[in-house]
């Protein structure tokens, strides 16, 4: 029989002491846990939420992984490659990458009876996953490509749409600067938002058979492909397999290819992503301190007000160890009190946030019209644990006070 547990037990289920003023203090240590926690469970999961909401736009128009012409740049007027010069079959067979499509992008200039705006066609086939799109997708209907037929059905961003007072159904003259210049006319199939005015602001989803023409490129050639992995945690690993399968490959022309991440791609983005961890951390540092320091006066205060019932062990034996045990235990299942509540306040808010987007962000700074939500079960685990290991340990240092009560000074005066 573990005698420090039973103890520990009787003592917060004791009745008497509940009206303590060492309880009352106790109350106030377990509510700040509690809040520290659900504090902590909040920011986590809109750190994570906004990390993951940013960079999946950011994937859904550029996929995790390019391969291009070398001599590419940050142009949207691409040099392209042939596709056979990517041995699709071997890239596919490499672990972890779950998707591959073909691209092309074009620069032209869109004009209306009233505007005049710059955009960016992305061609693609009938291999296209449109599955970020159709999340997206706020009018209209996504447009099928065929390999034979070519359609003049676009998808335009709710941006563009509103600046050129255009809707679904609509038709469009495009120009294009070049030798000789040339026009086409699109019609909108749908509408999509991502409020990544970056991407919003330029693209334009178009047949990749547009581009070719316009570029005068043969059926095989494009601006490259976009290659997706099953995991974002895979990207580096996946990158270097697919470097050492076409990093030394050449095209027809004699051009190398350049595989490229999207980190690489946007390094602004996601390096500002990143810094967003500095903020939680200091969260979860300032957070934990409370906690542990809240803990520490209420179990110096339990300790002094048990006194008597110290010294009484001590006379009939009992080591200082076996008796710190009995504090810390309660002080365990007092902070196991904090973090059960801790976990319903944080878990409620953070799901009352997810279903009614009550605390909106401007889009134009943030990317998102609503602070994201992410509730992961590992990461609510990993924070109770924490919490529960971290605060106990704080607390083994104030137990000593435990060795320094006399049980002869204590059971004389009372």
């Amino acid at each position: 029989m573990n005698t420090e547990l039973f103890i520990a037990k009787r003592l917060i289920s004791d009745k008497d002491s509940r009206h303590h003023l060492s309880m009352r203090i106790v109350r106030i240590a377990v509510f700040g846990i509690a809040l520290g926690l659900s504090v902590m469970i909040i920011a986590v999961a809109i750190v994570t939420g906004f990390k993951k909401q940013i960079s999946d736009k950011v994937i859904g128009f550029g996929s995790h992984i390019q391969i291009i012409n070398y001599d590419s740049n940050n142009s949207y007027e691409t040099k392209p490659i042939d596709k056979t010069a990517v041995p699709l079959r071997v890239v596919k067979s490499i672990d972890g990458i779950q998707h591959i499509q073909a691209f092309a992008t074009k620069a032209g200039i869109i004009k209306t009876e009233n505007q005049i705006q710059g955009v960016a066609l992305k061609g693609i086939d009938s291999n296209f996953d449109w599955t970020f799109f159709k999340k997206s997708l706020v009018e209209g209907d996504i447009f099928r490509v065929t390999d034979n037929v070519t359609t003049s059905k676009v998808l335009i961003s709710k941006y563009l749409s509103s600046l050129l007072q255009l809707k679904t159904g609509d038709e469009f003259a495009m120009y294009f600067i070049q030798d000789p210049p040339r026009m086409r006319r699109f019609k909108i199939s749908g509408v999509y938002e991502t409020s990544m005015m970056d991407f919003d602001k330029v693209y334009i989803l178009t047949d990749i058979k547009h581009i070719q023409k316009l570029n005068g490129w043969n059926p095989n050639q494009i601006s490259g492909y976009e290659i997706y992995v099953d995991d974002y945690r895979k990207i580096d690993q996946v990158d270097e397999q697919v470097k050492k399968v076409v990093g030394n490959s050449f095209t027809s022309d004699g051009s190398r290819l350049k595989v490229i991440t999207i980190k690489e791609k946007y390094p602004q983005i996601f390096d500002w992503i990143n810094l967003q961890d500095l903020n939680t951390w200091i969260i979860l540092i300032l957070m934990l301190l409370v906690a542990g320091f809240n803990m520490v006066s209420g179990l110096l205060i339990i300790i002094l007000e048990r006194t008597k019932m110290i010294g009484i062990l001590k006379a009939l034996g009992s080591e200082n160890i076996s008796i710190r045990r009995i504090f810390l235990y309660e002080s365990g299942f007092l902070i196991s009190r904090g973090l059960l509540w801790g976990n319903v306040i944080g878990i409620i808010l953070c799901l009352i946030q997810m279903h009614f987007h009550l605390i909106k962000l401007d889009a134009s700074s943030y990317f998102i019209s609503t602070v994201p939500i992410n509730l992961n079960l590992l990461n609510m685990v990993i924070l109770n644990i924490g919490t529960l290991a971290i605060t106990i340990l704080m607390l083994v240092i104030p137990s000593f006070v435990v060795s320094r009560i006399s049980p002869v000074k204590t059971i004389r005066f009372d």
